[in-house]
């Protein structure tokens, strides 16, 4: 075998939620361009629709959905008809998420409940419906998407967001804890922290503080399309079979310093 055959997803199955736009769309991507057929759903189901073709004209298979991650019924249906259509799921990414920016004095308890709902809720939901596929499956490969925000404290100069940083920080030992949960069936989980990219949700924390942001990050940019791909690839396929539990961080050395 070829050490690239590791990395190959032929015949496999994925969910992205989120995977409609930013950072969920390149891994959606990065999987089909790998041999998975790719199922993606958020609350934006058009941008699903619109992503869901482009990986078929990768040459695979995708499903697109509606889905708030929030709502048990909506991650049932997503699951459900997944594995109905497919047969198996056997690598899902939780990348759904959610922001607000608010000093800890102002924050409303609304917004930090919608922050925690979808980013730490969304991810237990979404993870315990494809799990019970999984385990019966005996293997499957679980990706959360925390943040370099969650490792750490942050400046409020350029993140004022507690609510955000206390989620991320809740995925962040959530993947280590169901890692050490469901390894006994087989099922690798674990979670990529990104630095800042250039998406929707970060557009407004780098127009006010892009200058600093680049300041504290050692290789001096902000991530791209393809930087989150990699590791993406990585920890869905063959290649990443004994590593469980882990935190990878793609934030040009953020977290370092």
């Amino acid at each position: 075998m070829h050490v690239y055959d590791l990395f190959k997803l032929d015949g496999k199955t994925a969910i992205v939620t989120g995977g409609g736009r930013g950072l969920g769309a390149q891994i959606a991507k990065s999987f089909a361009k790998a041999g998975a057929n790719v199922v993606v759903c958020s609350r934006k189901v058009d941008a699903c629709l619109k992503m869901s073709e482009e990986i078929k004209s990768l040459g695979v298979d995708s499903l697109a959905f509606e889905c708030n991650v929030t709502s048990s019924d909506d991650v049932k249906e997503v699951v459900h008809e997944t594995y109905n259509h497919f047969g198996q799921i056997d690598i899902l990414v939780n990348n759904s998420g959610a922001s607000w920016g608010a000093s800890a004095l102002e924050m409303p308890l609304e917004a930090w409940n919608k922050v925690m709902n979808v980013n730490v809720t969304g991810t237990f939901l979404m993870s315990q419906e494809v799990g019970k596929i999984m385990v019966k499956q005996n293997k499957g490969k679980i990706i959360n998407i925390a943040s370099v925000a969650g490792l750490k404290g942050t400046d409020p100069s350029y993140l004022d967001a507690l609510g955000y940083n206390t989620s991320k920080g809740a995925v962040v030992n959530f993947t280590r804890d169901l890692a050490a949960k469901w390894g006994q069936y087989n099922i690798n989980v674990n979670a990529i922290a990104p630095g800042f990219f250039p998406t929707k949700m970060s557009k407004g924390v780098l127009e006010q503080a892009e200058g600093k942001i680049l300041e504290l990050t050692p290789l001096n940019r902000l991530g791209n399309d393809s930087d989150i791909q990699g590791v993406a690839l990585f920890l869905a396929s063959n290649a990443s079979n004994y590593v469980t539990g882990d935190i990878i961080s793609v934030d040009g050395g953020m977290s370092a310093v």
